[in-house]
């Protein structure tokens, strides 16, 4: 059992692991490479689909945490933040319809489509990552602190 504290790090792996995999699947369909390209397009999915698992056990648990920085970093946070959020929340039903056209061999929209959720996809499992890191390295919370 993994402990509700070290959930937001294994959300931070998730997401790093889910954009590598993202980018990968990009490179092979490039390469003209299809079934590699489904497996790593359908593994990315599986990891997201864990991410969003795991936090949302981790904030029925833990709540929100929250952001300690100051002056400037304030503004930049918090619009990476919205962005983030927004572009997450419709992420899931574009990347089903997007896994769903290529599944079922109706790669014209799939394409179509695919050239505007990947680099969104993208950006969320980046900004996440970076989420992370900014919420519990870089201006850690008095709560984050204390339940270290």
């Amino acid at each position: 059992m993994i402990p509700i504290l070290a959930l937001p790090a294994l959300n931070a792996v998730l997401n790093g692991a889910s954009a590598l995999i993202l980018a990968s699947g990009f490179l092979l369909i490039r390469r003209n490479k299809v079934t590699a390209h489904k497996y790593c397009m359908l593994s990315a999915f599986g990891l997201s689909t864990l991410f969003l698992i795991s936090y949302v056990t981790y904030h029925l648990h833990a709540g929100a945490t929250p952001f300690a920085g100051q002056g400037w970093t304030r503004p930049v946070y918090f619009s990476v933040l919205i962005s983030h959020i927004v572009l997450a929340a419709g992420i899931v039903p574009l990347s089903l319809t997007v896994l769903y056209r290529g599944l079922h061999g109706r790669y014209g929209i799939h394409r179509q489509l695919a050239r505007w959720v990947l680099p969104a996809w993208l950006y969320v499992c980046v900004t996440g990552v970076m989420i992370y890191f900014t919420l519990y390295h870089l201006f850690p919370s008095v709560s984050t602190m204390a339940s270290r």
